[in-house]
């Protein structure tokens, strides 16, 4: 009799392990890989938005010292060409996600 009870221990014991192995498959690793997803994403997108400010920044100065045209009454186009210069990189950004999201069957 005590045989019978180790066996039905050691099942019960393997069992046990076979649920926690499985667990940690199915929800710890893709948490992980999750979490790798994002912490890319993240940097990516806030490199993305210090170059795009970068960007814009460096068209506003290099048409404010530059040119001579865009002095007095026309210093604001400079301005102008700096939020133009964001709207196309938004624009830009948009098209990207659309794409992707068709590419992978959400859209």
């Amino acid at each position: 009799m005590p045989a019978a009870k180790r066996g039905i221990k050691s099942d019960f014991e393997q069992a046990v392990a076979s649920v926690r192995g499985y667990l940690k498959q199915e929800t710890l690793m893709p948490l992980r890989g999750l979490a790798r997803f994002i912490t890319f994403g993240l940097a990516g997108a806030l490199f993305f938005a210090v170059g795009s400010l970068f960007l814009v920044l460096a068209v506003i100065r290099v048409l404010q010292s530059e040119t001579e045209v865009f002095a007095g009454a026309w210093s604001f186009v400079p301005y102008l060409a700096g939020l133009a210069a964001s709207m196309v990189m938004l624009y830009l950004v948009f098209t990207a996600l659309r794409k992707d999201g068709k590419r992978h069957g959400h859209g």
